[in-house]
């Protein structure tokens, strides 16, 4: 690929049909076969360079899926690959490409138009903090991209592909903070707010095609997305919570609040007015952030 992307296979330029043809045949569980039927063989994986999207691709190694990896850490994504290989005798193409592209979507679905894919989890974002008048506005239109356009596309390509075969799963990253608008990180509550109701809308359309759409969303997690859209956080659950009870509730449930930490959230705001959620983020949320920098993103 042109402009610093890569498609590639273990570290070398990937014919996607080979990869098809040599994904894994060892022996699974019935588990695994039971999963791989639904949604297998091929899963592609966004943001899997890090924190949920990486626990993702792990978990789905272990489900006896081949396993799609896109970000932009080329790098990371190899030894990532390598490893699933490794201890899962799965097939891996590694897909380097910046989400906030305008072609970035159209770049993944060319690479994979060989391949047999059915489970997209779009997990790649990112957030800022701070007062959204003080923050540089380019950063916060690049989030827009990334979290709502990107998914758009996503959804739209791989919905189509995966209701044409007539099985198939859709994740989208959704957060604790989209059933309300949140005071010092508005627009990035407000990114999920659409990842929300996306789900939501494509889980009905998509359903009597044989394609799964779930939204998880998640509370504090213990990844880098903290440090990056600087704030500080007190409780937290690890990725691995998220990636295991999203997979978990595809096909069962259209929301999933993984773990004990996001449903004691949820919780703790459900008998509030709407209103009366916003004022008590914003009350967290002054505790939790200082003055937003520009993020990256995996």
């Amino acid at each position: 690929m042109n402009d610093g992307n890569a498609v590639e296979r273990g570290g070398e330029a990937v014919d996607a049909g080979k990869a098809m043809r040599q994904s894994s045949t060892h022996q699974r569980t019935g588990k695994q076969e039971r999963f791989v039927s639904r949604y297998g063989p091929w899963a592609i994986v966004t943001g899997a360079s890090d924190g949920i999207g990486r626990a993702f691709a792990y978990d789905l190694a272990a489900a006896g899926m081949n396993v799609v990896l896109v970000a932009r850490r080329g790098e990371i994504l190899h030894q990532i690959a390598g490893e699933l290989r490794a201890q899962h005798r799965v097939s891996t193409l590694v897909i380097t490409v910046d989400l906030a592209r305008a072609d970035a979507v159209a770049i993944i679905g060319a690479a994979t138009s060989e391949l047999d894919a059915g489970l997209l989890v779009a997990a790649a974002g990112f957030g800022t903090s701070g007062a959204l008048i003080d923050a540089p506005l380019a950063a916060e239109l690049e989030m827009v991209d990334v979290n709502c356009r990107a998914v758009l596309e996503l959804s739209h390509q791989f919905g189509r592909r995966f209701a044409e075969r007539g099985r198939g799963g859709i994740v989208l990253l959704s957060s604790l903070v989209a059933f309300q608008g949140v005071p010092r990180t508005a627009n990035y509550a407000a990114t999920k707010a659409y990842v929300q109701s996306l789900a939501e809308g494509l889980r009905v359309e998509l359903g009597p095609r044989g394609v799964d759409v779930l939204a998880s969303a998640p509370g504090p997690i213990s990844s880098g997305f903290a440090s990056r859209a600087r704030m500080t956080m007190g409780m937290t659950q690890t990725p691995a919570t998220v990636a295991q009870a999203s997979l978990d509730a595809l096909g069962r449930r259209g929301t999933v609040r993984p773990g004990w930490l996001a449903k004691g959230l949820a919780a703790s705001l459900m008998f509030l007015p709407r209103w009366g959620r916003v004022r008590m983020m914003g009350i967290v949320m002054a505790g939790m952030t200082k003055r937003g920098e520009t993020p990256s993103h995996g």
